[in-house]
C-alpha cells in the first residue's frame, strides 16, 4: 500500500482494494496501521477524497527481491510471464521500480508500454499456453531437476531426467532447453505429458550461453531438414524475392554462387526440405522462377501452369 500511494498522489479506497485484491474495510485497517506504526498515511473525506502520503515522505522498502528482479528483465514479455506464472512478481517488481522514481518519470513505464509492444506468436495462428509450462518454469528459476515424461514426434512417449537450463519462446511456440544423458537437448514443451519438478537442485555449467546455444541448435535443425535441391533460373525479381518464400539461409547462400545464364537469369541450386514443399514455396515466385530440375518439380509447375491456363483463357 506504501509503494503504491507512493507513486501516486491519492488514492481512493476502492482503488487500493482493487489494485491489492482485499476489501475496503481491510484498506481503511491497514492504513490505521500504518499510521499508528509512524507512516504518515492520511485520508481525505469527501467525494474527491482518498489516501496520500505526506509530501516528501519516501518509504526505504524498495529493495528488489532476487524473483522480482529477474522477473523485471522479462517485463517487454506480458504474454510470456503470463504463461510462466510471473505476472504477480514481475508487477511487484515495475511497483517497487516505480516508487523508487522521481516523481517526474514515475509515468515512465506506462509511456513506454503506449510506445513499444512485443508480439511473439506468428500470423494467421492462436497461441495456445503448455498446461505444464508454469511447473517447467518453476525448475528452470530454481535450477531444480525434474523428472518428465515426453511424447516423440512419431507418439511413443519416454521419461527423462532433465536439468531444465532455460526457456524459449519461438514465433507462439514453448520450448525448454535441458541437460539429459551428457548432452543439452530441446524439447517441445506442449510434448511433455507431465513434469514432476523434484527438491534437488542442480549447479548449472557457468559457461553454458541460452541465446548462443538456441541460435546454434535452431539452424542446425534448420539445415537437417533441408536435405532435397531444386536448381531454379530466376529473373532478377524472382532473386530478389526467393529468400521471403524459402529458407532465407538457404536462399542467400544459393544466391552468393548463382551463375548467370545468356538470357541474363540467374541459375541457382537451392537446397529445400522436399519436392512437394519447394513446390508450395516457390509457386508464389509465379513466372519470376522456373524451376529446372528435379524433372519431378518441373512437371508439377508445368501442370498448375496448364490449369491456371484453363482457369483464366
Amino acid at each position: 500500500m506504501v509503494l503504491l500511494l507512493q507513486s501516486r498522489p491519492s488514492m481512493t479506497a476502492a482503488e487500493l482494494a482493487a489494485e491489492l485484491e482485499v476489501s475496503e474495510r481491510t484498506v481503511a485497517r491497514d492504513a490505521l496501521a500504518l499510521s499508528e506504526a509512524g507512516v504518515p498515511v492520511y485520508a481525505d473525506r469527501g467525494r474527491a477524497g482518498g489516501y496520500r502520503l505526506v509530501d516528501g515522505y519516501r518509504t526505504r522498502l524498495t529493495g528488489l527481491a532476487r524473483g522480482e528482479a529477474e522477473a523485471l528483465f522479462l517485463s517487454g514479455l506480458p504474454g510470456a510471464l503470463r504463461d510462466m506464472g510471473l505476472e504477480d512478481a514481475a508487477s511487484a517488481a515495475r511497483l517497487k521500480v516505480s516508487a523508487a522514481l522521481l516523481p517526474s518519470l514515475r509515468d515512465a513505464p506506462r509511456t513506454a508500454a503506449q510506445r513499444f509492444h512485443l508480439d511473439a506468436p506468428g500470423w494467421y495462428q492462436e497461441p495456445v499456453t503448455p498446461e505444464l509450462l508454469p511447473a517447467l518454469a518453476e525448475a528452470v528459476w530454481d535450477d531444480r531437476c525434474a523428472r518428465v515424461r515426453y511424447r516423440r514426434g512419431d507418439g511413443t512417449e519416454v521419461e527423462r531426467e532433465l536439468r531444465p537450463y532455460g526457456l524459449v519462446l519461438k514465433a507462439g511456440v514453448w520450448y525448454a532447453c535441458a541437460w539429459t544423458d551428457g548432452s543439452f537437448r530441446t524439447y517441445r514443451v506442449d510434448r511433455f505429458t507431465a513434469v514432476a519438478v523434484g527438491g534437488e537442485r542442480f549447479e548449472r555449467d557457468p559457461d553454458f550461453d541460452l541465446p548462443a546455444f538456441w541460435s546454434a541448435r535452431s539452424l542446425e535443425f534448420t539445415r537437417s531438414l533441408l536435405r532435397a535441391e531444386a536448381v531454379l533460373l530466376l529473373t532478377e525479381e524472382g532473386a530478389r524475392r526467393l529468400p521471403y518464400v524459402t529458407d532465407r539461409a538457404a536462399a542467400e547462400e544459393a544466391l552468393a554462387v548463382g551463375t548467370v545464364e545468356a538470357d541474363g537469369r540467374l541459375r541457382v541450386a537451392l537446397r529445400v526440405e522436399s519436392e512437394e514443399v519447394a513446390f508450395g514455396q516457390l509457386l508464389g515466385l509465379g513466372p519470376e522462377a522456373e524451376a529446372v530440375a528435379p524433372a519431378a518439380l518441373r512437371e508439377r509447375f508445368a501442370e498448375a501452369a496448364r490449369g491456371l491456363g484453363r482457369l483464366y483463357r
